[in-house]
């Protein structure tokens, strides 16, 4: 194959990849999904996992695709297990993911999109709190 021709595909899914984790379809609030937490009992398939799916688990994000993050959100698994650190069960205030949501450690994310509105913030953090299950 023509290494010219391979540079300029590598180019373009690049710049897909990033298009794609800086479109920007918002919900309720200015966030990028509508998906609403409960006060408590949150589950990983009905809350969780459908705003990852919406906002983190993009192409070129946290997706199963190749990219820098090592971080995967794409199951309750790769969110929890893969990365040692990023969910502490029991223990937001110690989980990277709840500290980088709440833009408190490094860069907040989503990643050059609006962030996620207080509830989804609340709900994510509970959810560690009851010990990031998967229900």
């Amino acid at each position: 194959m023509n290494p010219r021709l391979v540079v300029v595909v590598c180019i373009g899914f690049i710049a897909a990849c990033i298009v794609s984790c800086n479109e920007d379809t918002t919900g309720p609030e200015g966030s990028p999904s509508d998906v609403a937490f409960p006060d408590s009992n949150v589950s990983y398939e009905q809350h969780v996992r459908r705003l990852f799916n919406q906002t983190c688990a993009l192409g070129g994000c946290h997706d199963d695709g190749p990219h820098q993050s090592a971080l995967r959100l794409t199951s309750w698994g790769s969110t929890v297990i893969d990365v040692p650190g990023v969910v502490v069960p029991g223990d937001p205030d110690n989980s990277t993911l709840v500290l980088r949501i709440e833009g408190r450690l490094g860069v907040r994310m989503p990643l050059n999109r609006n962030p996620l509105n207080q509830n989804q913030t609340n709900g994510i953090r509970k959810w560690v709190a009851e010990g990031a299950e998967n229900n």
